[in-house]
């Protein structure tokens, strides 16, 4: 395709323009930024040097705390490091040439600063319109402001407020983005893969709040760092705990309970975070709705941090969950009603070792992980498919810090086994164990052609390999930022491939299971994003942004169209197109934070299938699948008066295709002996052309209350009460495609809940 060759010219030109080499400086600054008080990084702290003389330098800290200022002019400098809610932190320095000084800072509160400024900073520099190229960064804070039946928030409760975002709804666990299926996002937590991160409850994900640091959500268009998927990726970043005093916190609600803990093992070197949650969906929220919830999950994490050394840091996390649940179960009194149900098992643990060479200003990271994940579907004593799929990776990754230029490199190595088994009643029955080796490496410079403004330019370039597969890509990126004044433009690109793909049958919205295999044509998934953006932010709290994009699909698997029966591990290949555009419009003002936005998207397909003269008598079958939502809308308000938080989120999603049944035959398989004359048959499907009907519009409002209360000086509690779906809206999740019974998502559900913190 033209386009496509023209979009892999200008990138790779763009990648060998940039490349060039930065001025050589003499001089480097460095060091880690940290919490006075309980010893945690502090991430965006500035970090400003002022030489005297008009010249003036600066950074700011990442997600560990650090900071580097580097090609440094030899000389005296002004430090400042400021924070807000933090009183700033001043020094004055003498560099030597050649000088590699690590200097360490520790930061105080304010006690004149409010804690809702400090949360208002946050949302000035990430917030609900703060988006580049496709890249917005979500807070704790930010989380804490959507309503949800729970004390503590959840990372899945925002990243469903973000516009081109589709969620299967309250039930499910399944998110697409900007036309995306849920197989082809990556989700990172320190690094590490984690397959299966949403619970079958939509409200709630393995990433509760309490134990988040910041995630960056790549909604398209990332860079060289990330690969082997083609739709977005979902970085997490875990907070460590205290290094210098004991906490925790206890919490009780209807959908879900849980305890944290964490504190110092040795002060100011060794920390620990636990943290574990369960359902009791079906002791409290069936009960108060008196109707069954057949839902159980649960999840536990663990992190611990080491500070090895003033240029050193390890630190082990470890991530658990399950989900067992019968999702759009129907009455029981229903001779068609299906009892099939679901299982998830998800683990990952990795180590994370980071390092500052005392002569060289560069930061390393090496990560070593293993993942795995186990799904089961069927009947619940024996269920009829099976999955399991699991990874080991080693992979560094390097950045070389040249003044206004940053070069960042890394390489890794992947081990994944891919087993299946499908039984039962049907097609296709097999057992298939799969091992697959992946390589590669990137480089992505990042240049600075303006310190604190102007134009950010980063270039990439990823080569991933499959030598069991005998498959190597080359993969060109560009991402550009131009800051001007109150007004921010944004540009990205790139190409992506995906080897390992999840089999998912989406004729039935009910079935949640997925086998994880390696492509099965000859040329694998492959994806081109374009997209780009403007962003307003006004001085007095309010900011607009504008994005569109477009991604180019090719060589997708799909399930092939057949009647009988409801699942099939024969693909066929397809080809898509998206395109959509995002406005968002968000307000801080005081005591008052609210939000706004809207986006428009189309998602199309073309499957190729030697039955399709058959079944529709065409060669190539031009279809919207069912996550092709093309208006969705969301607001968000928050307020708080007298301690007392008040917060409202309204969402609307224009229906969602689905395939309409026709009627019904009975179907003979002649696949051995058989009587035709006693032999009943199978019931077989007779629909037609797919996804041609349209769900009804999908739309309610959540509200919560929630107060603070300060019992000692040791001990403080919130209380809340809520109320999910407030107007009872009769929101249908799906239409059973085999049985024409329709399946609504949950109705209006009251909740109260208490959480109890310990310092």
């Amino acid at each position: 395709m033209n386009g496509k060759r023209l979009v892999r010219l200008a990138l790779i030109a763009s990648f060998s323009l940039a490349a060039l080499p930065a001025a050589a400086q003499t001089a480097t600054l460095r060091g880690l930024v940290r919490d006075a008080d309980d010893g945690l990084a502090l991430v965006g702290v500035n970090i400003a040097l002022d030489d005297g003389q008009g010249g003036l330098f600066g950074n700011a800290s990442n997600l560990d705390g650090f900071y580097t200022v580097s090609r440094l002019p030899p000389g005296r400098y002004f430090l400042s490091a400021s924070y807000l809610g933090y009183a700033t932190h001043r020094d004055t320095l003498d560099l030597a040439p050649d000088e590699i000084l690590t200097y360490n800072i520790e930061m105080t509160t304010d006690d004149q600063v409010l804690d809702e400024i400090l949360i208002e900073a946050e949302k000035e520099t990430v917030g609900a319109a703060a988006v580049s190229a496709g890249l917005q960064t979500i807070r704790p804070a930010d989380i804490d402001n959507v309503p949800t039946p729970d004390v503590s928030g959840d990372l899945v409760s925002y990243i469903q407020t973000i516009p081109g975002v589709v969620s299967s709804g309250d039930q499910g666990g399944q998110l697409f983005i900007r036309g995306g299926e849920p197989s082809q996002n990556m989700v990172l937590l320190d690094g590490m893969l984690v397959y299966q991160p949403f619970h079958l409850i939509g409200f709630y994900s393995a990433f509760p709040s309490d134990i988040l640091n910041s995630s960056d959500v790549y909604a398209g268009g990332f860079g060289a760092r990330f690969g082997g998927k083609i739709s977005s990726v979902i970085d997490i970043s875990a907070r460590s705990g205290s290094k210098r005093r004991f906490g925790g916190a206890v919490s009780l609600a209807p959908f879900v309970s849980g305890v944290l803990f964490e504190g110092p093992l040795a002060r100011d070197r060794v920390s620990v975070l636990l943290s574990a949650r369960t359902s009791v969906i079906e002791q409290g929220a069936s009960r108060l709705i008196d109707e069954p919830l057949p839902y159980s999950f649960n999840d536990q994490f663990g992190k611990l941090h080491v500070n090895v050394s003033q240029n050193h840091q390890a630190s082990v996390t470890a991530l658990r969950s399950y989900d067992r649940g019968t999702v759009g179960q129907v009455l029981a009194d229903d001779p068609n009603s299906r009892v099939d149900e679901v299982v998830w098992r998800n683990e990952a643990i990795g180590a994370r070792y980071i390092l500052l060479p005392v002569r060289f200003p560069v930061a390393a990271e090496v990560l070593l992980s293993r993942s795995r994940v186990t799904n089961e579907f069927g009947p619940s004593l024996s269920p009829s498919r099976f999955s399991e799929s699991s990874q080991f990776e080693a992979a560094t990754n390097v950045t070389h810090y040249l003044g206004r230029t940053d070069v960042r490199w890394g390489v890794y190595l992947r081990s994944s086994q891919l087993e299946s088994e499908f039984g039962g009643t049907f097609q296709n029955l097999s057992s298939d164990v799969e091992f697959v080796t992946e390589a590669g490496a990137y480089l992505e410079p990042e240049f600075q052609v303006d310190f604190g403004s102007g134009l950010v330019v980063q270039p990439g370039l990823r080569v991933q390999t499959f030598p069991s597969k005998s498959r190597t890509f080359l993969e060109p990126r560009f991402r550009s930022v131009l800051n001007w004044g109150f007004h921010r433009l944004s540009f990205a690109a790139g190409i992506y491939h995906q080897e390992i793909i999840g089999i998912t049958d989406r004729r039935d919205a009910g079935d949640v299971f997925t086998a994880w295999t390696t492509s099965r044509f000859i040329d694998v998934a492959e994806a081109v994003h374009v997209l780009g953006g403007y962003q307003l932010s006004l001085p007095f709290g309010l900011k607009f942004s504008l994005e569109g994009y477009i991604k180019d699909l090719r060589n997708l698997s799909t399930a092939e169209w057949t009647a009988f029966p409801r699942f099939t591990t024969r693909l066929q290949p397809a080809d898509g197109d998206v395109r959509g555009a995002d406005v968002r419009v968000e307000l801080s003002a005081g005591r008052f934070y609210g939000f706004a936005n809207y986006g428009y998207a189309e998602v199309e397909y073309r499957a190729r299938q030697a039955s399709l003269p058959l079944w529709y008598g065409v060669d190539e079958l031009v279809f919207t699948p069912p996550h092709d939502r093309r208006h969705q809308a969301n607001a968000l308000a928050s307020i708080t008066i007298e301690k007392f938080k008040l917060a409202m989120r309204w969402q609307y999603g224009s229906g969602l295709p689905f395939s309409e049944a026709l009627g019904f035959d009975e179907y003979l398989l002649l696949d051995g002996p058989s009587d035709v004359t006693s032999d009943p048959g199978e019931t077989r499907v007779l629909y037609g052309l797919p996804y041609q009907g349209r769900l009804p519009d999908y739309h309610r409002i959540d509200v919560s209350l929630e107060r603070p209360l300060n019992i000692s000086d040791n001990v403080a509690a919130t209380v809340q009460v809520a109320v999910t779906n407030a107007y009872d809206r009769n929101n249908v999740f799906y239409v059973d495609l085999f049985t024409l019974r329709r399946v609504d998502q949950l109705p209006l559900i009251p909740s109260a809940g208490i959480k109890l913190e310990f310092k």
